[in-house]
């Protein structure tokens, strides 16, 4: 059997542009896309991942890679796959956020350990809803439907130079700025408890002076701060599944995916 040079670069073509968008994907993905994934591990995955993906899109026209025009192929396809990424990394950002707003109420801001996934220093009330919502990600097979979404961007965004618009990367943009209103959202109950209680402190102040309201103060902000986390874990698991559900929503969206976004 021979194999000629053309047979062989189609060949390799219908793997290099699946890898390229896998490798977006898996470049800004939750958790995998993160600094404790090793560079290496996420090669495999996005080998392997396009390996299995290959056979299954749909024919496309040859493209040089070294032409103008495969560099743009190129582009695109990495920008796909890190749109869709991005968009659902964006909820564990959220989180952090949230969970510092909450930290600082409470005057726990300066309790900061290293994150390991960004390398920077956050509260550790961030990361509890980080992993609380790394637990529900992957629980509610977030990782397998974040792979279908990208697998099925294949048929509605065929490879070529055409795939994701202006409009599209400004309504990552907005998405975005949607999220970070959430992330109030998720510190009111703290932020509407904490300042009753800082109010509570100031009329404590004005009616005995000689009160150390410092030292028992500080206690008592933490304690109330523990307690309405407590309290509001069961509406926060809801209200976590619900962003992801919006997540993926707008990632099919992003991708032309038809779908409804449930989990």
């Amino acid at each position: 059997m021979t194999v000629t040079d053309t047979q062989f670069l189609v060949l390799i073509e219908s793997f290099l542009w699946p890898f390229f968008r896998v490798a977006g994907l898996l470049m800004t993905a939750p958790m995998i896309g993160t600094r404790t994934i090793p560079t290496t591990l996420r090669l495999i995955l996005a080998v392997s991942i396009s390996i299995v993906v290959a056979p299954t899109i749909p024919a496309f026209d040859y493209i040089d890679p070294l032409s103008g025009i495969g560099l743009m192929t190129t582009a695109q396809q990495v920008m796909i796959g890190a749109s869709i990424g991005l968009v659902i990394r964006l909820i564990f950002m959220v989180l952090e956020v949230g969970g510092e707003v909450i930290a600082q109420q409470m005057g726990l801001g300066f309790a900061a350990m290293v994150d390991p996934a960004s390398g920077r220093q956050v509260p550790v009330i961030s990361q509890f809803y980080v992993i609380l919502a790394t637990l529900m990600f992957f629980s509610l097979n977030g990782h397998l439907i974040m792979i279908q979404v990208v697998v099925d961007s294949f048929k509605t965004l065929p490879i070529g130079v055409d795939g994701i618009t202006r409009e599209d990367a400004w309504g990552v943009v907005t998405w975005g700025g949607w999220l970070l209103s959430s992330a109030v959202l998720i510190a009111l109950p703290a932020i509407g408890s904490m300042m009753i209680v800082n109010l509570s402190f100031g009329v404590m102040t004005r009616a005995a002076p000689q009160l150390n309201i410092f030292a028992v103060g500080f206690p008592i902000m933490m304690i109330m701060g523990m307690f309405i986390i407590s309290m509001t874990l069961s509406s926060m698991q809801g209200h976590i599944a619900d962003l992801f559900q919006e997540a993926f929503l707008h990632a099919r969206g992003l991708a032309r995916v038809s779908g409804s976004g449930a989990l």
